[in-house]
């Protein structure tokens, strides 16, 4: 199973992949939280980055945040040309499409919240301590981008929401019903696969 998290500055992926673990066993998952690439993956194609960490059979692979990095951050932050954003759409597809053949179920999740709650949390954030490490300038600075990143995720669900990898738009701004719903359809997805 690979299971995808996306959403806003703190929307809650952390803890929702947190809570998403916690009942298995450490030899059967891991988590690759995606930053952005280093040298050694610019050499290579894009999806490379990806296709190695890919789960094998009766793994979990869990991507706290993902190849749809190139359609939002690249293409908001201008990272990418817009051949490349645009290129990916299809390669995305197609990749996705791909390991479905070879049997891999996929969950991916958008995890959403308002600019209030954002704010809320951020400074939230801000005024506790063991959580003041989460908030950087970056976070900030990618809040006054939030119309340009609302319509590319838009786009991005559109165009990459397909029969065998859709979008599971879940509403973060209570963590816990948030929690609530990714576990679901985690467990839904597994079924419907059997």
């Amino acid at each position: 199973m690979l299971l995808v998290f996306e959403g806003a500055d703190a929307a809650g992926k952390g803890g929702t992949i947190r809570r998403a673990v916690a009942a298995l066993d450490a030899r059967f998952y891991r988590i690759i939280p995606v930053a952005a690439p280093t040298d050694e993956e610019k050499a290579h194609p894009y999806l490379w980055r990806f296709w190695r960490h890919l789960p094998r059979t009766g793994q979990f692979t869990i991507f706290d945040r993902s190849w749809y990095g190139r359609v939002l951050v690249e293409r908001v932050e201008g990272f990418a040309d817009k051949s490349d954003w645009m290129r990916a759409y299809g390669e995305i597809n197609d990749f996705e499409s791909e390991m479905h053949r070879h049997g891999v179920i996929i969950a991916k999740f958008w995890l959403h919240i308002s600019r209030d709650e954002q704010l809320r949390r951020f400074k939230d954030r801000e005024q506790t301590g063991h959580k003041r490490y989460k908030l950087t300038e970056e976070d900030w600075r990618n809040r006054e981008k939030w119309d340009d990143y609302e319509e590319a995720i838009c786009d991005m669900v559109v165009r990459t929401g397909t029969r065998v990898a859709p979008w599971h738009l879940v509403s973060t701004e209570d963590k816990y019903s948030g929690r609530v719903e990714v576990l679901r359809t985690i467990c839904e997805s597994i079924e419907a696969a059997f």
